[in-house]
């Protein structure tokens, strides 16, 4: 079994992205690694090439910051890096640069790639995932955030980066049949300093909008819906960042902070019910 992995990033040390612990997370599973590193303004290209794997190989990029809509340009990125997997290769895996892969989880998603290596109406593998907000120690556990999504796909078979790169389609329009991993994402972007996370949610802003956020802007994690603690282990490669989380975040788990009747019905439905209406699903489980 061939394996490929697949990313995009750009300014990592300027928005600290934990691309470095995302990489290494999943590189034990793979073959090879493309990483299209963007036109940065630190030294982004240095720290990729640091991490000193035959397993690398890095593709160039400009990015084109006059799409400005819908975050289209992050998907473009995406393909540019699908587009230069081995054309022999069984299965890609894809992560974003702040997503990294638990070591208890390498097994499983082997086990899965394995098995379904031979069944070609199997074309991805569907992912659990763990969002952290604020702290390491705080996950997200409302329908704000997704709890699903495609991180292995079956190559060459006409794959391609749907919308702001979230998930996969396969052309011209047509979700991808999916069995699941038994495994998880441990999602991290949204734990980084306060300042950190403004200078990202500026950058993010021009993806999507036409306008730019006030340079008198101000950043708080304060006012989330709800939050839970994390009552898991990091992946071991994240230790350090977790060792060094240097500002203070507090939540109590008792306020709730919804904005009207409607979002607190569908919290409670799906809490007491253990069913999500009208759940984004861009794949067909099978």
């Amino acid at each position: 079994m061939k394996v490929s992995a697949f990313t995009f990033i750009r300014n990592a040390i300027q928005y600290d992205y934990p691309i470095v612990e995302s990489i290494k997370s999943i590189l034990p599973l793979c073959d090879e690694y493309i990483v299209v590193v963007g036109n940065s303004t630190d030294d982004t290209l240095g720290l990729i090439e640091r991490i000193n794997s035959q397993k690398i190989k890095i593709i160039h990029s400009i990015w084109d910051d006059s799409l400005r809509e819908g975050g289209r340009v992050l998907a473009i990125e995406t393909d540019k890096a699908l587009t230069e997997i081995a054309k022999d290769s069984d299965w890609a895996f894809y992560l974003q640069g702040d997503e990294v892969v638990h070591e208890k989880d390498l097994e499983n998603i082997k086990n899965a790639m394995l098995k379904w290596k031979d069944t070609p109406k199997v074309e991805g593998l569907l992912f659990d995932y763990i969002h952290f907000y604020g702290s390491y120690k705080y996950v997200g556990d409302t329908r704000r955030w997704y709890r699903h999504e495609i991180r292995v796909v079956r190559p060459n078979i006409g794959v391609f980066s749907y919308k702001d790169a979230q998930g996969f389609r396969i052309k011209p329009n047509k979700k991808l049949r999916v069995k699941k991993a038994n495994a998880h994402i441990y999602h991290y972007g949204w734990v980084k300093s306060p300042q950190n996370q403004l200078a990202k949610i500026r950058s993010f802003h021009r993806l999507w909008y036409q306008n730019d956020i006030p340079s008198d802007a101000k950043f708080s994690y304060e006012g989330i819906d709800s939050l839970a603690l994390f009552e898991g282990t990091h992946p071991n490669i994240m230790e350090e960042r977790v060792k060094n989380e240097d500002w203070i975040f507090e939540h109590p788990l008792h306020v709730k902070n919804f904005k009207d009747f409607k979002e607190k019905f569908l919290d409670w439905f799906e809490r007491n019910i253990g069913y999500r209406i009208g759940e984004y699903k861009n794949y067909r489980l099978i």
